[in-house]
């Protein structure tokens, strides 16, 4: 343990240590008042509205102005702006997998849930069918890094990623209206409207819309363009001040998805695909994709004293997701497979906050979590392949030439329940020392019923039933937490260290399709992190320097496991890894014209002990973890005038190689590259009339998102591959 904490620590400390020697030379004294400088964001990363400078976490802000005007409109696109944040794409666009310093999901299965937990306005969305359009009318977005076991609770061994949607404003009415036209026909509606409903309540209503033509092209006859865009979304928001003491959220929302589905790059060799180009498919599918949701969520506040308040989140969702993908790419019928998820989820968190202005202050909270998820999904394995030698393909094909011209499917329903109550406190022994830590106690279950698999012919007749009618369960208690000490300097800057420890629960397998020995649950996964950080600004706030470093015990993090012998596929563990590395964040305000935000992210990962698929993987790099990351944006005020306000927005985004597997196969490494984008603004005097030309991805690099190893079961690898070059104009009205 202590040699753990000690290489933890020392890399953290190198880079601090360096940036404490610069300070005092450049540093200035802090303003008495404590005023946060335009252009600082005020987070609720620890469920309180603090300063992101004063928050003792390794956290990254974006406010909602800046996402829209960079074309973040999906939270895919949130990679390209903070550090040491990748993703996996392989269930398609606004499904991500996110993971942040290292710590990833293998499992690509619709049942799972990411150890980087998303959180909508502090409601958690694990299934990937709550997660529809969400990105627009933002007032921010916050990126927690680290295990989040205490106030956020399970499922956040990795960090977390929290969407604030903007709220309705009491007294105002106001508004805005956007419209865009880019390449591949693609058309961006955007609105909200703002009503005061009298003196003590107002109403805010927010839509977006977007369609685009596909850009990955379909070069069989009839069939459509793959990665198209077609969905819209419409949130509701009442804001409600019963009384000085009483506050009321009720947030309502919808969003609908039906686009053409993505397309699979596959590779039937390492390099070559004869007679395709490089966004170029042979697809004989057309059906569309699908994803609903529908979420309800009351946030109450209640002030029971000038020192006390209660907070109450109660929320309901339903989603539905269906995709029908190509797998195998071709226009042949190697391999299809249909996926079909439906999940709904009530939630509830009550806690009591307190706000003494004294020295100490604590938060207490009780949380309670329903999920209910089916899941059916069917492996379609040669269709056009005849078996038996008679004319066309029946179901006696797949009799006789079984796994050929059959449908594997299986099906379930999945019933998961949380219950937790935690607790944060923070003691302040001096004006420059404070003490912090807190618990967290979680019961979950769960279980998996009426689990079976079928062998299917073609025309969806009976062949064998692989997988009777099965059910398994699980029970599991943990006990997560953090504690922690922060220095706040005599320049009012602050340094901090703190040790915590995030939890991910078990998991069941939905890979189970030929035998009941595939039946399995993978034990819950722990990360115990050590963390040392600081929080700097000098030249009169102008600068703002970000740096942490970090040490991670990783343990028993859940693995889809393929037997090379059977083909068979269980959810398993690898046993320990340890990861290290650090963050810098850098905000140069140059002048009123000239500011520069810059991220850097550094990771070494090492699998420790563990088998996957047969092979021993000890001393391999974790999957979804480049040894750099680093992104920039610049903003420069070309005009500021009687003609409105003329801007330049350029950002690139960079990250070295990495591996998207355990097994570290060199064909499946992705190389490093580099983003470029940005956009210019303009804004008329009166601030009512705004236009932006911007482009994404401007030097049309082709890069993966995802790689699967196929090769020897299909004679193709898998492969998910990132947007081309994009561009177009946007043009507003604000009242």
């Amino acid at each position: 343990m202590r040699e753990r904490l000690f290489r933890g620590t020392a890399l953290a400390g190198v880079a601090i240590a360096s940036a404490l020697h610069m300070t005092p030379a450049m540093a200035q004294t802090a303003p008495a008042d404590n005023v946060i400088p335009d252009g600082e964001i005020v987070v609720t990363a620890a469920k309180r509205s603090e300063s992101l400078q004063a928050v003792p976490i390794s956290v990254s802000a974006i406010s909602g102005d800046t996402l829209a005007k960079s074309r973040v409109n999906s939270v895919d696109s949130l990679v390209t702006k903070v550090a040491n944040l990748q993703l996996t794409s392989i269930v398609g666009d606004n499904t991500p997998i996110f993971a942040l310093r290292g710590v990833s999901m293998s499992d690509y299965s619709l049942n799972q849930s990411s150890p980087v937990a998303t959180y909508y306005d502090e409601v958690y969305k694990g299934n990937f069918a709550f997660l529809g359009v969400t990105m627009y009318d933002l007032e921010r977005v916050e990126v927690l890094r680290g295990p989040q076991g205490t106030l956020y609770g399970k499922n956040t061994t990795g960090g977390a990623v929290n969407i604030i949607a903007s709220s309705a404003k009491l007294g105002e009415t106001s508004g805005y209206v956007n419209a865009g036209y880019g390449n591949y026909n693609r058309v961006d509606l955007n609105a909200a409207f703002n009503v005061p409903l009298g003196e003590k309540a107002a109403l805010r209503i927010a839509g977006t819309y977007a369609r685009a033509d596909g850009w990955f092209k379909n070069v069989v006859p009839g069939k459509p363009d793959l990665a198209s865009t077609d969905e819209y979304a419409i949130r509701g928001t009442l804001n409600f001040e019963a009384s000085d003491s009483v506050r009321f959220v009720l947030r309502a929302s919808t969003s609908y998805q039906n686009p053409q589905n993505y397309g699979i790059y596959a590779q039937p060799e390492a390099v070559n695909r004869p007679g395709l180009g490089r966004r170029e498919i042979a697809s004989n599918l057309d059906a569309k994709r699908q994803a609903r949701t529908y979420s309800v969520a009351l946030t109450s506040t209640f002030d029971i004293s000038d020192t006390l308040a209660i907070t109450s989140i109660t929320a309901w969702d339903k989603g539905n997701l269906f995709f029908y993908e190509d797998t195998d790419g071709t226009a042949s019928e190697l391999l299809e497979i249909p996926y079909t998820d439906r999940a709904s989820q009530f939630a509830q968190d009550l806690r009591l906050t307190s706000d003494t202005g004294g020295p100490f202050d604590f938060i207490l909270g009780a949380y309670f979590h329903r999920e209910k998820v089916f899941n059916e999904t069917t492996f379609e394995i040669g269709k056009d392949i005849d078996s038996d030698g008679l004319a066309g393909i029946t179901a006696n094909d797949c009799a006789v030439g079984l796994p050929l011209a059959c449908l594997f499917r299986n099906n379930f329903t999945q019933v998961k329940k949380s219950y937790a109550i935690y607790s944060d406190v923070k003691y302040a022994l001096s004006d420059a020392v404070t003490l912090r830590g807190g618990l967290r106690y979680t019961h979950d279950t769960g279980q998996q019923t009426d689990f079976k698999s079928d062998a299917l012919g073609v025309d969806g007749s009976l062949i064998a039933n692989l997988i009777p009618l099965s059910a398994l369960q699980y029970s599991q208690d943990n006990l997560s937490g953090k504690i922690g000490v922060d220095f706040k300097m005599a320049d009012g800057n602050l340094l901090y260290a703190n040790v915590s420890r995030g939890y991910r629960a078990p998991s069941f397998n939905a890979q189970a399709f030929f035998d009941p020995s595939e039946l399995s649950v993978a034990k819950a996964e722990e990360v115990t992190a050590y963390e040392l950080g600081v929080k700097t600004q000098f030249l009169d706030r102008r600068i703002t320097l970000n740096l942490a470093g970090f040490y991670y015990d990783y343990r028993n993090q859940q693995f889809i496991n393929i037997d090379p012998g059977t083909a068979a596929q269980t959810l398993l563990n690898i046993p320990k890894s340890r990861i290290y590395g650090g963050e810098a964040e850098l905000t140069i305000r140059a002048s009123d014209k000239l500011t520069i935000h810059s991220g850097m992210g550094l990771l070494a990962t090492k699998i420790q002990q563990g088998i996957v698929s047969g092979n021993n993987v000890a001393g391999n790099r974790l999957s979804n973890a480049p040894s750099l990351t680093f992104n920039t944006t610049v903003d420069l005020t070309l005009l500021d005038g009687d003609m409105g306000k003329l801007s330049i927005h350029p950002d690139i985004a960079y990250q070295t190689s990495q591996f998207f597997e355990v097994l570290n196969i060199p064909r499946l490494r992705q190389t490093s590259y580099a983003i470029v984008g940005g956009h210019i603004d303009w804004e008329s005097a009166n601030g009512r009339f705004n236009a932006s030309i911007w482009g994404k991805n401007l030097s049309d690099k082709f890069y993966f998102t995802s790689r699967v190893d196929l090769l020897a079961g299909f004679g193709f690898d898998y492969n998910h591959i990132g947007n081309p070059r994009t561009y177009g104009i946007t043009v507003g009205a604000k009242f």
